[in-house]
């Protein structure tokens, strides 16, 4: 992880057609291409939610990724809040909640 730049946590729900699209996956793939740390999971909902920690800029990149997805995906909405957490090690794949 870049420790040129303090780290930062965001919280993250992500509406619209975001689940069997890859979604998940996908955004595994881009976190550890940027270094971002966290996780990502379905909800019953039909939502998607994740957790990310890492440089500013690295979370800020991976957040516009967000509003977009996979090209299968359709992103109505990203909601996203300031997360107070343990840092994550490494990014994963959760369950669903």
């Amino acid at each position: 992880m870049n420790t040129t730049q303090p780290a930062i946590t965001r919280h993250l729900l992500i509406r619209g057609q975001v689940q069997g699209v890859y979604y998940r996956a996908s955004m595994a793939a881009q976190a550890a291409r940027l270094d971002v740390a966290g996780w990502v999971r379905n909800r019953r909902d039909g939502s998607v939610e994740a957790v990310l920690h890492g440089p500013a800029d690295a979370v800020a990149q991976l957040i516009d990724w967000a509003h977009r997805g996979p090209s299968t995906a359709r992103v109505e909405s990203v909601e996203v809040t300031t997360a107070v957490a343990e840092p994550p090690n490494g990014f994963e794949q959760r369950p669903t909640v």
